[in-house]
């Protein structure tokens, strides 16, 4: 059962609302931004991968191209990267429960106080073991964030204007990987505590949705979902502003709860005969929103500039570069969902980012030994023409298109079956992309590019 749309408007509260849920995504985009930049950092490879920080320091420039992919070939390090997306995987899940017993706000609380405790871990880490179970606190606070503010965004906006409004989520978490990024390279240069900064930052994007949100009310549908009835429609009122008529929208809230009570068990209802198709179109667009490359990119960046011989300044900077194409890219998203459609979005940006993975295989497969300027800017150029088609296309959708195609019974249940399936194949990836590479090297581009050219395929019209 769906809701029919509102005829509510950009109020001044829907503004503020969508400010401070959309925060959520600054959480998971400092963390996508800071970890390659953090682990292209020798102070922090000194203490917690000493045998990464000698092979990186005894090899030349010139090193073999074998050498080179190979430097970073750690699973301890991929680790680093990866728990967060385990962690993520199971909060995710157990969001489903918070969100609809607790409420969507009650769950980006908990977000934010989970993201807290990671960071504190993180920054204070002395041992490795130290710095994963902060990362695993990271990971539970974004599977949090992630579950409950893109359907809480969702179920706020009017619906015509509820693309836009969403993927204010994802602006917010390319602002935050740039944001990452510029502190990277602020403290790289920051002898011995350098990273601990960098990780230490990410408290106030944590910070701004814990405190935001206690000043948030819980959407509509949540309240009349959990029997606050008089308090929903308070909401609804305040939300699409005075003179607004919200009897229709009411209605069909009401009308939306009394189905879910009917229907039962949200997961049971998920995976049944009735909901398939939007289980299969949402966890096939979460999945491929990840199994793209974007991941690998966003992880890794400076460290795949490092390996192939450019100087940690150097690496730092693409990755600024990398960054502020995303920014801008989710900017033209923005404004582009709600008049462009999906599946036109979808399609464009597949056709771009599949061009620019195979030019990079051909550029790496082609240089030799270490990175001449021509070919490093030829990487960079297309590494920012692979985001920017992301930026616009597969990244915001990726959240958007779960959120809003699943009726008010299965909404909780279906969001965290789409993150759940998002965070592994992000987990697959971060726990595996340095020994793909090392592996195919230069082909590793085009394995990715492979799964580009069947999510574009797919977004075709049938």
């Amino acid at each position: 059962m769906t809701e029919s749309s509102s005829s509510g408007g950009l109020t001044p509260y829907i503004v503020f609302v969508a400010l401070v849920a959309a925060s959520g995504g600054l959480l998971f985009g400092y963390d996508l931004g800071v970890t390659g930049g953090v682990t292209s950092m020798p102070d922090f490879l000194a203490l917690f991968f000493p045998a990464i920080a000698v092979a990186h320091g005894g090899a030349p420039p010139s090193a073999s191209r074998e050498v080179q992919y190979c430097l970073f070939d750690d699973q301890g390090l991929q680790l680093f990267t990866s728990s967060l997306y385990l962690a993520g995987t199971a909060s995710t899940l157990l969001g489903s429960f918070t969100s609809r017993h607790w409420g969507r706000r009650a769950t980006m609380l908990l977000a934010g106080a989970c993201f807290l405790a990671g960071v504190v871990l993180c920054a204070a880490a002395s041992a490795l073991a130290m710095l994963i179970v902060g990362r695993i606190m990271l990971g539970l606070g974004v599977g949090f964030a992630n579950q409950a503010v893109p359907v809480y965004l969702s179920e706020m906006a009017p619906t015509r204007l509820r693309g836009g409004l969403n993927i204010m989520f994802q602006l917010a978490t390319t602002t935050g990987i740039l944001v990452a990024q510029l502190v990277n390279y602020g403290t790289h240069q920051i002898p011995g505590w350098g990273w601990r900064l960098s990780l230490a930052a990410a408290g106030l994007p944590a910070l701004v949705l814990l405190v935001g949100a206690v000043f948030l009310p819980d959407s509509p549908a949540s309240l009349a979902a959990r029997g606050h009835a008089d308090r929903a429609r308070a909401v609804l009122k305040r939300v699409r502003g005075r003179g607004c008529d919200i009897e229709k929208e009411w209605a069909d809230i009401a009308a939306a709860r009394e189905f879910a009570l009917q229907a039962g068990n949200p997961w049971r209802l998920l995976f049944s005969k009735g909901y398939r198709a939007e289980l299969l179109v949402g966890a096939s667009v979460a999945f491929f929103s990840q199994i793209n490359g974007i991941n690998a990119i966003l992880f890794y960046a400076p460290v795949i500039f490092t390996t192939l011989g450019a100087s940690q300044q150097a690496a730092l900077l693409s990755a600024i570069a990398v960054g502020g194409t995303m920014v801008a890219g989710t900017v033209v998203s923005l404004l582009l969902v709600d008049r462009a459609g999906r599946r036109p979005l979808l399609i464009q940006g597949g056709l771009q980012m599949l061009a620019a993975e195979v030019t990079v295989g051909g550029l790496l497969a082609t240089g030799s030994g270490g990175l001449s300027r021509e070919r490093a800017e030829g990487l960079l150029a297309m590494f920012c023409v692979f985001a920017a088609g992301f930026a616009w296309s597969w990244g915001p959708l990726g959240w958007l298109i779960p959120s809003e195609i699943q009726p008010l019974e299965t909404r909780s249940a279906g969001q965290s079956f789409a993150t759940a399936v998002n965070f592994m194949v992000a987990f697959a990836i971060g726990q595996s992309f340095l020994a793909t590479l090392c592996a195919m090297r230069w082909g590793t581009f085009l394995f990715y590019g492979a799964f580009v050219a069947a999510m574009t395929a797919a977004a075709r019209p049938q």
